[in-house]
């Protein structure tokens, strides 16, 4: 084949593209991507011609990859993953200082390392200091003037000022299974932060209401605790999505729990560095 024949790929339409699968809709995709449904529409046409194969096809009313829209799928967000990175570290040879991070313990092993590692290579002359601790200390700190920028859960009952919601979590029991737990007529065991807690707030509240006897049989100051606990077996725990460990499972049988925002907490006047990380969290996370 003669590469010099081959097509480049639009960045823009490739962005489209994979902006509208990820959604589901593509007029959902033009509206993220501030464009019109026409000129969306004519980037897909575009894409498709440089391709030289179908990447769409019909499915009921909607549009769903071909084999080949997969195959670009894959490749597609690599190329605009480092299209990215390169205009992050080309705007950001100027930033300097230290930055001061910090981050909930549910995401320090599942979100943290992939974020901040493209940070630090896009600018690698901020000297990034991340602290990873429990939300009410994140907070604590942040209104000391002792953070920059803070990815924490969303506390109702004492909002930050200037929160961004990134997404809607699910809430979870992990550990044994509750009706084994039950059937002994005994209170259920439960393993908790120590409080305040949201997520212990939300377990003692739906079983409270669910008329559910419970015992707190596990109190830890750490995730980890938390998750040694489950593990061990001692009781059954509430958290969110991120960052569960192997061979611990979600289970059925008890209430349900809800949702929790996780949120970027920001200064009243952040910095230029602080925002070009928010920005990176912000294309990790924002649906």
């Amino acid at each position: 084949m003669n590469n010099a024949k081959l097509a480049a790929l639009d960045l823009q339409a490739l962005r489209a593209f994979i902006c509208g699968v990820e959604l589901g809709s593509f007029a959902l995709a033009a509206t993220r991507l501030h464009r019109s449904t026409s000129a969306v529409s004519a980037q897909l046409r575009k894409l498709e011609q440089q391709a030289g194969c179908p990447l769409l096809e019909k499915s009921g009313r909607g549009l769903v990859p071909t084999a080949s829209g997969e195959l670009l799928l894959s490749y597609g967000r690599r190329l605009l993953a480092l299209n990215d990175e390169a205009l992050e570290a080309l705007q950001g040879q100027a930033l300097s200082g230290e930055l001061r991070f910090g981050a909930q313990e549910d995401f320090a092993e599942t979100l943290l390392p992939q974020l901040l590692g493209r940070f630090a290579r896009a600018h690698p002359r901020v000297q990034l200091s991340t602290r990873v601790g429990r939300n009410q200390a994140l907070i604590q700190a942040l209104a000391q003037g002792e953070l920059d920028l803070a990815l924490a859960w969303e506390n109702p009952q004492a909002p930050w000022p200037k929160a961004q919601t990134l997404a809607q979590v699910p809430l979870a029991w992990y550990g044994q299974d509750p009706e084994t737990l039950l059937a002994r007529g005994e209170p259920l065991p439960l393993v908790l932060f120590e409080a305040p807690c949201l997520m212990r707030q939300a377990a003692t509240q739906a079983l409270d209401q669910a008329g559910i006897a419970w015992r707190p049989a596990y109190t830890s100051a750490s995730l980890g605790g938390i998750w040694a606990a489950v593990k061990a077996g001692l009781g059954i725990t509430v958290r969110g999505p991120y960052g569960v460990p192997q061979g611990v499972t979600a289970v059925q049988g008890l209430p349900r729990l809800g949702s929790l925002a996780v949120q970027l907490l920001r200064p009243a006047e952040p910095r230029d560095d602080a925002l070009r990380l928010a920005q990176i969290i912000e294309a990790e996370l924002l649906p």
